[in-house]
């Protein structure tokens, strides 16, 4: 375990193979958390039925009332709080957010690529309720996410993945993005000790 500890953020839009990620990470020791965790518990509290688009719009509210960083905040302070250890810290979609994460110890932000027709199919495939809807509505979803039309305060996953110290183009293969990220982890240990 690394006395500052060790944390890697994950951006990309919705499909692009995050959560593969996660699991990859997680078997070499990396504990998971997710800034999309505080938008579910507001979400729960609020009672209504957790679709993409509710968790975007409280995300946004939750932005536009505590400062556009603040589930970046919650998160670090919430590591903070815990031991050193390796982190892997999904559902990073505004600027501010980076800016708030940045703060950690040893924090590296992982952009997470696919092409717009790959990620269409997967979240086709992988069959999500927060995702049943159909190819039109996915679009304007991804899109969403992507910052169009969005408040700067709002979700910026586009301009998030121009900060990235690293980025991974997943187009292909589960054996093949294992290896991206390993090759990934190993210039991230080299250039953090």
């Amino acid at each position: 375990m690394e006395p500052q500890g060790l944390h890697i953020g994950l951006t990309g839009a919705m499909g692009s193979g995050k959560g593969e990620v996660i699991r990859i990470l997680r078997s070499r020791s990396f504990a998971p958390i997710s800034l999309s965790d505080i938008v579910r518990r507001a979400a729960a509290r609020a009672g209504g039925a957790a679709d993409r688009r509710l968790l975007q719009d409280i995300g946004n509210r939750l932005r536009e009332k505590e400062g556009a960083g603040v589930l970046g905040r919650r998160v670090r302070e919430t590591i903070l709080a815990r031991s050193p250890g390796r982190w892997v810290i999904d559902g990073i979609r505004n600027p501010a957010e980076v800016a708030e994460l940045r703060k950690l110890p040893r924090f590296f932000l992982v952009g997470v690529a696919a092409a717009r027709p790959v990620l269409l199919e997967r979240i086709l495939r992988r069959r999500r309720d927060t995702d049943r809807t159909d190819r039109t509505r996915i679009e304007e979803r991804l899109n969403r996410e992507w910052g169009r039309g969005e408040p700067p305060g709002g979700q910026q996953v586009g301009r998030c993945m121009e900060m990235a110290d690293f980025t991974l183009d997943n187009d292909g293969s589960l054996p093949e993005l294992r290896e991206k990220v390993g090759d990934i982890l190993q210039s991230i240990l080299e250039k953090a000790p």
